[in-house]
C-alpha cells in the first residue's frame, strides 16, 4: 500500500500532539489486542488521534488495520479526500488480466441509477456494495432509494445498523448508538433517514460472528427470516460492504458470500451491483480503471450498456450483474457532488466556529432532532485546515462545535436558503 506520507504524517503529528495534551491518547498495556483501547475513546476525534498513533507502530498487521480504521474515521469526520488518498485500498488486483474491456461505439456509458432502476423492476432483491472509507460509494444508494420505492420496494437493509435500536422507526432518524461507526458518517445517516421518510421498513441484518463464513451465512439468514419469510411478496433493497453482495464464492476465500446464500434461501436471483472495483483510489489512475474513465469520459457514476442488446456490463458476471464505474476523485476535501445534483447548498466554515480552538468538529443537525442524532453534515477543522464547507438541504439547522474532550465550544442556529 502507498500512503502519501507527507500529508498523513503532518496530520497524524498534529492529532497526536493535541490528543496527548488532552490525555486522550492513552492505550491499554499488556493486552493481546494491539487496538484494545479503541472502543474506550470518548468520541470520534479522540478515536482519530488514537488510530493515528497506532498507525505508526512497527507491526505490519496492526499498522494496516489502524490505517484502514483511520481512513474510515476520517470519512466520518468529513475529510473525504484524505480518507481515500491516505488509505488507497485497491481491489483492482482482482481484475483478470485477460478481461476484455468494452469499447466504443458498441458500448455506451449511461446514468447508473437509470440502468439499475430499469433492471430492478424485474427483480425482488437489489444488492449494492460500498467501500467503507470511500463516501462516494454511498451517493448511488441515496439516489436509488426513491426510485426503488416507486417500483414497490418496501424494505431497506443496511449493514451498519444494529438490531438493538428498537426505536429507530418511531424516532425517524439514526443516532450514534443505532449501529457501527460507519453510521457516524453523515451521508450514511442520510441514507437511513431518507429511507425512513420514504416509508421503507428499515432492517438491520449484520452478524457479530467472528468467523467470516458464519457471518456471511447469518447475514443472509437474518435478511431471509426478517423480510422474505415474513412477506412472500417483499421487494428488498440491501446496502452492504465489498464482497458481501457477491453471488458466487471467490473474493472471500472458501466462504459463501451473503448474496449467494440469500439467493439460495429465497430461490431467486438478486440483482447484484458492484461499485468498489472501478473507482479512484488515488493518483495516478492506472490499468483498466484508467482506460474506462478515459474512453467513456466518466464524470458521474455510470454503467456501460451494450448498444445492440441493452445488456449492462459486468467485469465478473458470476459475482455481479453490474459493474458501476465511479468518476475520478475530486481533489477538494469536500467534493462538489455533495450538492446531490443541486439539492444541497454550501455553508462555509472557519475556525471562528471553533472559537479558534483546534482541532474541532463542526456539526449541523436538523431542528427537532436530538444531540445524539447523526449530523446532517459535519467536518473536522485542523490547524492545517482552518476552513471547511458543509453541504445542506434548504432550511434551519443547529450548528454545534466541539473539541477533543467532547465538550461544546459554540452553538448557533443557521438558515440555508434554496440553492441558486
Amino acid at each position: 500500500m502507498h500512503v502519501r506520507s507527507s500529508m498523513f504524517a503532518l496530520g497524524a503529528a498534529l492529532l497526536l500532539a493535541s490528543a496527548s495534551a488532552m490525555g486522550l491518547d492513552r492505550q491499554l498495556t499488556g493486552s493481546a489486542d494491539p487496538l484494545a483501547a479503541l472502543d474506550q475513546q470518548p468520541n470520534d476525534l479522540a478515536r482519530l488521534g488514537y488510530l493515528a498513533r497506532r498507525s505508526t507502530v512497527h507491526d505490519p498487521a496492526t499498522r494496516q488495520t489502524a490505517l484502514q480504521l483511520l481512513a474510515t474515521t476520517e470519512s466520518e469526520l468529513g475529510l473525504y479526500y484524505d480518507a481515500v488518498h491516505n488509505f488507497p485500498f485497491d481491489n483492482r488486483v482482482a481484475v483478470s488480466p485477460h478481461l476484455v474491456l468494452p469499447q466504443r461505439p458498441q458500448w455506451a456509458a449511461e446514468e447508473a441509477s437509470d440502468v439499475i432502476a430499469k433492471l430492478a423492476s424485474q427483480r425482488r432483491i437489489v444488492l449494492i456494495n460500498e467501500a467503507h472509507h470511500d463516501v462516494s460509494t454511498r451517493r448511488l444508494t441515496l439516489a436509488l432509494l426513491p426510485r426503488l420505492r416507486a417500483l414497490g420496494y418496501r424494505y431497506f437493509a443496511a449493514e451498519a445498523l444494529s438490531d438493538k435500536d428498537i426505536s429507530l422507526a418511531k424516532r425517524g432518524y439514526p443516532v450514534a448508538s443505532s449501529g457501527s461507526e460507519y453510521l457516524h458518517e453523515p451521508l450514511y445517516g442520510e441514507i437511513v433517514r431518507q429511507a425512513l421518510r420514504l416509508g421503507y421498513i428499515v432492517v438491520p441484518y449484520d452478524s457479530d460472528a467472528e468467523s467470516l463464513a458464519v457471518r456471511e451465512d447469518e447475514q443472509a439468514k437474518h435478511l431471509y427470516e426478517r423480510v422474505l419469510a415474513q412477506d412472500p411478496k417483499a421487494r428488498l433493497f440491501v446496502h452492504g460492504g465489498y464482497a458481501h453482495v457477491d453471488k458466487a464464492a471467490g473474493n472471500l476465500g472458501d466462504a459463501v458470500p451473503m448474496g449467494m446464500r440469500l439467493g439460495q434461501l429465497c430461490g431467486c436471483d438478486p440483482l447484484s451491483i458492484d461499485q468498489t472495483q472501478f473507482r479512484d483510489v488515488g493518483k495516478p489512475l492506472i490499468g483498466a480503471y484508467r482506460q474506462l474513465v478515459e474512453d467513456f469520459r466518466v464524470e458521474r457514476p455510470v454503467v456501460l450498456v451494450q448498444q445492440s442488446s441493452g445488456a449492462p456490463w459486468s467485469a465478473d458476471p458470476t459475482k455481479h450483474d453490474i459493474s458501476v464505474i465511479l468518476p475520478p476523485l475530486d481533489e477538494r476535501q469536500r467534493p462538489a457532488w455533495l450538492s446531490l445534483g443541486g439539492q444541497r447548498d454550501t455553508f462555509e466554515l472557519n475556525d471562528d466556529f471553533c472559537l479558534k480552538v483546534l482541532p474541532c468538529v463542526v456539526e449541523a443537525r436538523y431542528p427537532g432532532e436530538s444531540d445524539q442524532a447523526i449530523a446532517a453534515d459535519r467536518q473536522m477543522l485542523l490547524p492545517r485546515h482552518t476552513h471547511g464547507t458543509l453541504y445542506l438541504y434548504p432550511g434551519s439547522y443547529r450548528l454545534r462545535s466541539w473539541g477533543l474532550d467532547g465538550k461544546p465550544l459554540d452553538e448557533e442556529t443557521i438558515k440555508v436558503p434554496v440553492p441558486r
